[in-house]
């Protein structure tokens, strides 16, 4: 039994691994191109995943401000220095008042914009000083904008807007946001 094989000629298939190679060079100039742009976006979301979760534990705190199990003296929340420095107070423990600074558990906290960076401090008093920790990472990111607006509104309580605006180092993505809160309590 003979069966007529022909397979490809060797111009065909000379013609063939020339066309290859042009599609494949292409795509090899434009992958680099490509991997950038999954890099960058991925950096894009990566600050910004990490700008909300400061939003929403700043926020937490604006929540709980004010609370008191009892007659507490001073103010819940008071925003300096046009917002960008928030000192928070609210009654951890429930018994009845707001343990002052240097007590052992403090029940005040602050947060400020200082040099790039977003810090907090247990027992603050003011937005100066010292010991304050930073909660943002300045060889990451750069916080270049922060600060906490109270919203009045008619017979209910008042809205507290976060704003946050950074960029990664180098600047070469940048994220803001806003967060709403309720302030409870205040």
């Amino acid at each position: 039994m003979q069966l007529k094989q022909r397979g490809f000629t060797l111009l065909e298939t000379l013609i063939a691994m020339a066309l290859s190679s042009i599609v494949l060079l292409s795509a090899g100039r434009f992958f680099p191109a490509l991997q950038r742009g999954v890099l960058l976006q991925y950096q894009k979301e990566n600050l910004r995943e990490s700008l909300w979760q400061l939003a929403f534990g700043i926020g937490k705190h604006l929540q709980r401000a004010g609370y008191c199990h009892g007659i507490c003296k001073g103010k819940g929340l008071t925003l300096l220095k046009g917002g960008e420095c928030a000192l928070v107070q609210w009654d951890i423990n429930s018994n009845g008042q707001w343990e002052p600074s240097g007590h052992a558990e403090a029940e005040a906290t602050g947060f400020r914009l200082q040099n790039g960076s977003l810090e907090t401090l247990k027992g603050a008093t003011a937005c100066e000083g010292n010991g304050w920790e930073k909660i943002t990472d300045p060889e990451i990111m750069a916080i270049n904008h922060f600060s906490i607006t109270r919203l009045v509104r008619k017979s209910l309580q008042p809205l507290l807007e976060i704003k946050l605006d950074a960029s990664l180092q180098g600047g070469a993505q940048s994220v803001s946001l806003r967060h709403i809160v309720v302030g409870y309590n205040l």
